[in-house]
């Protein structure tokens, strides 16, 4: 049934509301970082150079680290860490909760009367898991409260515990409040953003003329020259801005996917996905497309319609795509970009040309900039499993139908079946491990199969059967929804399936996917090249050395910083007077550091409201 204006009225207002509850959570989230961090340091833009620091600063973040926890972050080879750094730490070690602590004291606490022996406790501790020395141990027990007997109430430790790591976030976050001058220290490379309407405690400045670009940076584009005031006092420093209209930013270039020149080209195509990871990185699949000979060659990407989500809430129909095509020379490693996927045609990216004879492999990416972390705002967690009369267990209807899409989108070749190649897609995904041949004869034996795949009703009996083997806890099948990108209100907000098709005019082109993983310095090289081939050049004012290069892809703008020094640098990005903007990094105001001789994209950079217009406005600004 047709929705009505006011049901998608009411639905944007909703959707607008969610993402300003989204962007301000994550505003909190890195002004905490900023008061932990700047309790130890004088400055954002230092570095944590020693794991002494390092455990400093996390516990001011109301972190307890272990020793295990520390050395996996600060190993042998680690020199530094960087703000940047600091947040992802933090984004992965989440505060323990007083569920937690008690469930860990209950283990131990063999009598369950809520009290445990100090000597067992000192024990414990310096004999088992991750051992603590006794130094340690006595820092610890000396501020618990422990009775005549020599024994620990647990559950007032724990509420000590965590009132004491409050208190600790607290000061910091008030020292900073208090402290114009730490407040407008900003660094890092987060993935998110804040949109208009999310107040910010930083002074907005008044923009100042600078020189103009030399020209525009596409057709349509407007530009107007703006610097922050934060940026005068640098030493080099350079303005780019760039107005778009509410309609160029769904503006369409030309891209026929099938004109009637190309109905009897020969077609291939496979499906795949983006899925986000705890810390923020992005994996998908990756390809190796083959050409018999030399052709004309039409690539495409898109986000994945997947039937049975029709009705749905779809968020990542809204997530952006493209394609990278590299070409493989005498060895896997050895890859050279050929082009990307610019032409666009609503949500679908293309590239038209000739490739010659060969392999290549086909990157996909996306910027970040929607398909990012969100606190989902849900009421309750979706039922899984139900018992009938009979008490035996039963899918429920929503699980049943988020199963199925899940099937769609794992099945890469579309042909309604899992070969035990997909199916290991999926596996790797959600439990780390692959299925060989013996146990994929097992689930021939006991699941619905045809020519040695999968079918839909044997993936659905068995999700079943791993429900009965857990006597009906979910905890397995929340673990496979939640690596997918489901939340637990059954919807897919941190994945995104795409399908990506390739037809060639005089052979027939064959699509294999290679492996599920994070794109790597090979896609952070195409990137980079990419915008350095087709963007505009801008070097810093006062410094020959470095190069601002901006590039407008479709519906997103990127821009990559060049440092042709032979020292590192760190530039200092300023995004306040941009307007209707959402960039993939989580600060208006942030700074990177750029190895010599060496480039890095500075940050992708969306319309937030694809329905209005939106300006960029950046200054780029050398600190060191």
């Amino acid at each position: 049934m047709a929705s009505t204006p006011g049901n998608q009225t009411a639905t944007r207002s909703e959707n607008s509301q969610g993402k300003k509850s989204q962007h301000a959570e994550e505003a909190i989230f890195y002004m905490n970082c900023r008061a932990a961090y700047l309790t130890v340091f004088k400055s954002s833009l230092e570095n944590i150079k020693s794991k002494e620091q390092l455990v400093l600063v996390l516990q001011q973040a109301g972190r307890n680290p272990s020793q295990k926890t520390v050395n996996k972050y600060w190993t042998s080879q680690t020199t530094s860490l960087n703000f940047d750094d600091f947040c992802a730490i933090l984004k992965k070690e989440k505060p323990a909760t007083k569920n937690e602590l008690l469930e860990a004291f209950g283990k131990i606490d063999t009598d369950k009367d809520g009290y445990i022996l100090h000597d067992e406790l000192c024990k414990i501790l310096t004999t088992r898991g991750d051992k603590m020395t006794r130094e340690e141990v006595a820092s610890i027990t000396k501020q618990a409260d422990f009775n005549c007997n020599g024994k620990l109430d647990y559950n007032k430790f724990c509420e000590l515990y965590l009132s004491t790591s409050e208190q600790c976030c607290k000061a910091a976050r008030a020292r900073l409040d208090t402290d114009p001058r730490l407040r407008q220290q900003h660094f890092g490379n987060q993935t998110g953003d804040f949109p208009e309407g999310i107040t910010l405690p930083v002074p907005k400045p008044s923009p100042r003329v600078s020189r103009k670009a030399d020209h525009k940076l596409a057709q349509g584009d407007s530009r107007a020259p703006s610097r922050p005031s934060s940026a005068q006092s640098s030493k080099a420093s350079t303005s780019t801005t760039v107005t778009v209209g509410a309609s160029s930013s769904s503006r369409s270039t030309k891209l026929i996917v099938e004109p009637d020149t190309m109905k009897e080209w020969q077609w291939a195509q496979s499906k795949g996905c983006f899925y986000l990871e705890e810390g923020g990185e992005i994996i998908s699949h990756k390809y190796r497309l083959h050409l018999p000979q030399r052709s004309a060659v039409c690539v495409t990407i898109k986000p994945f319609h997947i039937p049975q989500a029709a009705g749905k809430c779809c968020h990542w129909l809204s997530v952006d795509t493209a394609l990278f095509i590299l070409r493989e020379g005498e060895s896997q490693e050895d890859l050279q970009l050929v082009s990307f996927t610019e032409l666009q045609n609503e949500e679908m990216f293309g590239w038209r040309g000739e490739l010659g004879a060969g392999l290549y492999w086909l990157l996909p990416f996306t910027t970040g900039c929607r398909l990012r972390k969100v606190k989902p705002q849900i009421s309750g967690e979706a039922k899984l499993l139900w018992r009938d009369e009979d008490g035996e267990l039963a899918l429920t209807k929503e699980f049943r139908a988020a199963l199925l899409d899940i099937f769609e989108t794992i099945d890469l070749d579309g042909n309604g079946l899992l070969s035990l190649e997909e199916y290991n897609f999926f596996e790797l995904r959600t439990s780390g491990e692959k299925c060989d041949q013996e146990a994929w004869a097992v689930c021939k034996e006991n699941f619905e199969m045809k020519k040695n795949e999968l079918t839909r009703q044997g993936f659905l009996d068995l999700n079943l059967m791993e429900a009965n083997d857990r006597d009906g806890d979910p905890w397995d099948l929340w673990v496979t929804l939640l690596s997918l990108g489901y939340n637990k209100a059954l919807e897919m907000t941190e994945a995104c399936p795409f399908v990506i098709a390739t037809c060639a005019e005089r052979c027939k082109p064959r699509i294999k996917a290679i492996s599920l993983e994070a794109g790597g310095s090979q896609l952070s090289r195409a990137v980079c090249s990419s915008v350095l081939k087709k963007g505009e050049a801008q070097v810093l004012d006062g410094s020959g050395n470095i190069f601002i290069y901006t590039h407008r892809s479709g519906s997103r703008i990127t821009s990559v910083i060049e440092n042709k020094s032979e020292n590192k640098v760190i530039i200092h990005v300023n995004n306040e007077q941009s307007k209707n903007c959402l960039n993939n990094r989580g600060l208006t105001v942030f700074a990177v550091e750029v190895a010599p001789k060496s480039t890095m994209v500075s940050q992708h950079v969306m319309a937030l409201n694809e329905q209005e217009e939106w300006i960029y406005s950046c200054v780029h600004s050398l600190v060191c």
